[in-house]
């Protein structure tokens, strides 16, 4: 179990598989604490809130596409909020951590925990998609 009282199982396999050691070296010590930790960056801490132009936010763990710059929005919260994920990019699990359920939002190629997903975003889904800076990169359109 992580310090965050997410149970990892043994089941979860991912495209993308790398030791501790691996991901350690590859990432900064706080895109490691919340893609492969499952902690949560301080709110307003994140250079993408201001991020505007058109592009693709991928994961910062494994270059995997996971929102177009088109579906972000100001959700007020304090960290990139988006209304859709782009196709396969990432998948979900119910997270019970911290006495409440919630559904969880990981990349589907690495398996690096990206945020939450709550029902009270904007049309045309209604979902916000709520992710911690540090796990994704941005990707201008050229």
């Amino acid at each position: 179990m992580s310090i965050f009282g997410k149970a990892k199982t043994a089941e979860e396999t991912f495209p993308v598989q790398k030791s501790e050691a691996e991901w350690r070296a590859a990432l900064s010590p706080e895109a490691f604490r919340v893609l492969r930790q499952h902690a949560t960056e301080r709110p307003g801490t994140s250079p993408l809130n201001a991020e505007k132009r058109p592009g693709t936010f991928a994961c910062a763990g494994c270059g995997t596409a996971l929102f177009d710059a088109g579906t972000k929005f100001e959700s007020g919260t304090g960290w990139p909020s988006f209304f859709a994920p782009l196709p396969a990019g990432i998948a979900t699990t119910t997270d019970r951590s911290f006495f409440m359920t919630r559904t969880e939002v990981h990349c589907a190629n690495c398996g690096g925990h990206l945020g939450h997903v709550f029902p009270d975003g904007p049309p045309p889904t209604g979902q916000r998609y709520c992710m911690n800076g540090v796990a994704l990169r941005f990707e201008p359109a050229e």
